[in-house]
């Protein structure tokens, strides 16, 4: 047989598979199984966007290719909803349409550090498949490690040394990917200028942004920033928002000199994001505001539906939660978190995410998306998490 990858072969393989195999064993014995592996909006998509999706689907004009860097309605619309929510002046000029945000990622760490010296710096726990996509194009990821006792945010002085060591970017996701953890202006601004002073970028993964708590302020101000474009790239997803993973749509903003690269990059690997989907998203984005905070509240409701449920548990201590997430440290007399997840989902039916798929020092952790499941499924999590 002819050789494979080695990059692709020393890469782990992914963890959520994994961690629905540990299921497969349940025999339901608690109950029916609930699945907080993967970040999933718990809720349908608005019927009007539905219908949208299946008017566009259906029709000839989104049949065909599109402009690489997305169509421009889309945009448009979400420069404008940017433009509105940090207070900044973002335009279209700014934004490129991907085929989802892990591509949106993929393709930055190809323009940032594709085959140059130095590497990219991942606080920890990061994000599984960011480290996937560093490993699977050769690029070293370099740890920040986050402490609990910081609620998992990370600290600007233990990064300084890392970026005067070379580095050529920072990642930062917030509200994080696995912890939950929501970085104050402070800290994001802090990491902006140290990345500024050493030459190196900040890619700025925002996710969960919708999933924040309103307030009068955004959570930060990078993008008033006149010089934004020289050093910031801004990560953005549809999916969780819109609750339409499956369509895989996502965004990059950035400057002129990242977006030149960057056009290559879209090009070759994805041609164009999904036309049918990008046609509802536009309509989507201004006439589904309202429907997006309340599903915001909902979410928190369900956030401080969990952190009652848990907080009944002796043993187990609760050390990061926010947007769709909840990180919980497992009981010290017992066995370390790959073990707990894996008895879990095969005796318990609880499937959830060990700390050792989120990068190391993660042996006591365990991630579970409490945004997947309504008041009903959360108030069982302590039972099956109980002895």
């Amino acid at each position: 047989m002819p050789a494979l990858s080695p990059r692709l072969h020393a890469t782990e393989s992914p963890p959520i598979p994994a961690a629905r195999a540990w299921a497969a064993r349940y025999a339901g014995g608690a109950g029916p199984a609930i699945d907080l592996t993967q970040a999933v909006p718990g809720y349908p998509p608005h019927p009007d966007l539905l219908a949208k999706l299946a008017e566009a689907g259906g029709s000839r004009a989104a049949a065909g290719y599109g402009p690489i860097d997305g169509d421009p309605a889309l945009r448009e619309a979400l420069a404008a909803e940017a433009a509105a929510f940090y207070g900044a002046p973002i335009t279209a000029a700014d934004v490129a349409i991907t085929a989802g945000c892990n591509l949106a990622f993929s393709m930055a760490m190809a323009v940032i550090a594709g085959g140059g010296p130095g590497g990219v710096i991942l606080p920890t726990p990061w994000y599984f498949n960011h480290r996937m996509a560093l490993e699977m194009q050769g690029i070293p990821a370099i740890p920040l490690p986050c402490r609990a006792e910081d609620g998992f945010v990370p600290d600007p002085a233990r990064l300084e040394p890392l970026l005067a060591a070379g580095a050529r970017a920072l990642v930062l996701v917030t509200p994080n990917n696995p912890t939950g953890a929501v970085y104050s202006p402070a800290v994001i601004e802090a990491c902006a200028a140290l990345c500024r002073r050493h030459g190196a970028w900040l890619v700025l993964d925002e996710t969960y942004r919708d999933f924040l708590p309103a307030a009068p302020t955004p959570p930060h101000a990078l993008f008033r920033n006149p010089g934004w474009r020289d050093g910031l790239v801004h990560l953005y997803s549809f999916s969780k928002a819109y609750c339409v993973p499956g369509h895989r749509v996502g965004a990059i903003l950035s400057g002129p000199a990242f977006r030149a690269e960057l056009m290559k990059a879209l090009d070759t690997w994805q041609i164009c994001a999904p036309r049918p989907a990008q046609a509802a998203l536009a309509w989507a984005v201004p006439a589904l505001a309202a429907w997006r905070a309340a599903n915001r509240d909902l979410m928190a409701e369900r956030a401080a539906t969990f952190r009652e449920a848990v907080a009944q548990l002796p043993g187990w201590r609760l050390d990061a939660l926010g947007a769709y997430f909840a990180y919980l440290r497992v009981p010290e007399d017992g066995p370390g978190a790959l073990a707990v997840a894996e008895r879990l989902a095969a005796e318990r039916g609880l499937l959830g995410l060990p700390g050792p798929f989120f990068g190391p020092g993660q042996e006591r952790h365990l991630r579970l998306a409490f945004a997947n499941a309504g008041a009903e499924a959360i108030a069982q999590v302590p039972g099956r998490l109980a002895g």
